[in-house]
């Protein structure tokens, strides 16, 4: 199987997102571990007064963690899947949130929708085709010394990452992912971790974009060497390098 991607990934997660908030409801820690991605980006004062970006937010999961870790910022949520979107802004929101239909590619530049204070990207950048395009336009959409996490699957080294992702997804994913009639999404899931950047492999592509102050955090519990926070800062000040 080929990974799906652009138009054929957006088609699959339109259909995918009628089960997703079921599927992902019986995933422990889910919503836990988007929570501390959220919390790492270490926001003060609950967030007021800053403006944040959520990429790919998806049925609004990783909205609410950032909701929940700033509930004063204004915070612009984006999606390529109008079906996921449609999902997440059916849901209840305080004013301050809001919901855009576009690729994160056609976030480039910050003109269409300024510049924003914080990021959180979940579950992205293994999905984009051209991760480095994708990084550097969240670099100019950041204002200067802005604050970047990416909550993403990224295999630590070793064998044993890799075995027991495999294992998760051919006794669980897979099969569940097959009874919601989405198994083409789910194989892609599986076959996308595989295939995507290590943990060290993703933090020296964050600094290869001109992030700075990079750090790659585990999650606990059987998530560990499987999924990471990685929290970085976008240049401080104009032809600034990490």
């Amino acid at each position: 199987m080929t990974l799906l991607r652009d138009h054929d990934l957006s088609a699959a997660f339109d259909h995918g997102s009628l089960a997703y908030d079921r599927l992902v409801a019986v995933n422990p820690g889910y919503h836990r571990d988007l929570r501390r991605s959220a919390r790492r980006l270490g926001l003060a004062d609950g967030g007021r007064g800053l403006r944040l970006l959520d990429l790919g937010c998806g049925t609004g999961a990783s909205t609410a963690a950032l909701l929940a870790a700033a509930p004063h910022a204004e915070i612009v949520a984006v999606d390529a899947s109008a079906g996921m979107l449609e999902r997440a802004a059916a849901k209840r929101w305080p004013a301050g949130v809001t919901f855009v239909h576009a690729p994160v590619e056609a976030m480039e530049g910050p003109s269409a929708h300024g510049r924003f204070d914080a990021a959180l990207a979940a579950y992205l950048f293994r999905n984009v085709s051209d991760p480095d395009r994708v990084l550097g336009a969240v670099r100019e959409l950041l204002r200067p010394g802005g604050r970047l996490a990416v909550h993403e699957y990224a295999l630590g080294d070793g064998r044993a990452p890799r075995a027991v992702w495999s294992a998760v997804c051919g006794a669980v994913v897979v099969p569940a992912g097959l009874l919601a009639g989405d198994a083409a999404l789910y194989r892609h899931l599986r076959r996308s971790v595989l295939e995507f950047d290590t943990a060290a492999g993703f933090a020296t592509r964050l600094r290869r974009a001109g992030f700075r102050a990079v750090r790659a955090l585990p999650q606990p519990g059987w998530r560990t060497g499987i999924t990471h926070t990685f929290v970085a800062r976008a240049p401080g000040a104009a032809g600034e390098r990490a």
